[in-house]
């Protein structure tokens, strides 16, 4: 079992309408993630997946206003869905602009990371492979933020565990 986190923008309306029926939202976000229907609109998703817990541990000791687990808000209530509005995700889009990957990567720190216990906690394995691994997630995550600010939406964040 892994836990990670994905993101796939969604309208005001959605968003709305999601925080008044969680079932409807949980549908709903199916459907855009696996339908092959045309109708479905195409939608900036992405997001840190598994490695979200690494990237929290890298914003964190750059300051960042950012929490994957307290930002934004609950839809359902076992804690696997929750709404960003459009203004979160275009605060959050300028906070990554602010801070390139050379940044986060000064704070990469396995020993630390494997005592703190950051997930996946695999840190010591493959030291290189893991930044790489971050670093790309990162890279997703930044284009989703810009592509979805850029849009005007928010986001439905899904929180799998």
């Amino acid at each position: 079992m892994s836990v990670s986190i994905s993101f796939i923008s969604a309208t005001t309306e959605e968003l709305d309408r999601g925080e008044n029926d969680p079932s409807w939202a949980d549908e709903y976000i199916y459907e855009l993630y696996t339908s092959d229907d045309v109708s479905i609109p195409d939608r900036p998703r992405g997001g840190p997946d598994k490695a979200w817990a690494g990237l929290q541990f890298l914003l964190d000791e750059t300051d960042a206003e950012l929490d994957f687990l307290m930002d934004g808000f609950q839809i359902q209530k076992d804690g696997t869905l929750f709404g960003w509005s459009a203004e979160q995700i275009e605060s959050v889009a300028r906070q990554l602009r602010a801070r390139p990957w050379e940044r986060l990567a000064a704070h990469y720190d396995p020993e630390r990371m494997m005592k703190e216990k950051v997930y996946p906690n695999t840190w010591r394995l493959d030291p290189e492979g893991e930044l790489d691994w971050l670093e790309r997630s990162y890279d997703d995550l930044v284009a989703f933020f810009k592509e979805a600010a850029a849009g005007g939406y928010g986001a439905f964040m899904s929180f799998s565990f």
